[in-house]
């Protein structure tokens, strides 16, 4: 006799699909062995990033997943698992995890997997993208490559102004000297 999953487990499997289909970015991680002031300070990093991180019951992760017909994740749906995910910067939850690692040497935080733009990817790919700089320095060098020219732009167009403006104080002391030889 089949039964009807749990109202709890719906639910739960539901917010988890509805949270992978958002993220632009995912990141699993086994955070077997770390004590809750370490937890305490990861989540702290990740709210600041704007990341959700959220300890997964495995197999409800699987079922989520598979709903969303991403395959390839279950091999690393073993063991603690918590899910780190960004819906407004892929690069943020390797970031925060990377520098999380950095930072609290003997913690023994460990990448799994993750998601990129719904892709399987693995822990070294994590890692790499961890290296990429975040979506604000993205756009700040973006604004700056495009504000720089515009700034030159800007000069070269003024410098006509400016010259003239030479030439006339030039030309006004040069009066100004043969009306005081006058």
């Amino acid at each position: 006799m089949k039964h009807e999953p749990r109202k709890e487990k719906v639910e739960a499997v539901g917010a988890l699909r509805a949270e992978l289909e958002r993220a632009m970015a995912a990141v699993l991680t086994d955070y077997r062995g770390m004590n809750v002031a370490a937890m305490t300070k990861l989540r702290r990093n990740m709210r600041q990033a704007g990341v959700e991180y959220k300890v997964v019951k495995n197999t409800l992760a699987k079922i989520a997943l598979h709903d969303l017909g991403i395959t390839g994740l279950d091999p690393f749906l073993e063991g603690p698992t918590a899910i780190a995910t960004s819906a407004a910067d892929p690069v943020a939850p390797a970031k925060v995890i990377a520098d999380f690692i950095k930072e609290m040497r003997d913690v023994p935080l460990q990448v799994k997997a993750g998601l990129l733009s719904r892709k399987v990817v693995d822990a070294a790919a994590i890692r790499a993208l961890a290296d990429l700089p975040s979506r604000q320095e993205l756009l700040a060098q973006v604004a700056g490559a495009i504000a720089s020219p515009l700034t030159s732009f800007a000069s070269v167009l003024s410098a006509p102004l400016r010259n003239l403006c030479y030439a006339l104080e030039e030309i006004r002391k040069q009066k100004e000297q043969s009306a005081a030889a006058d």
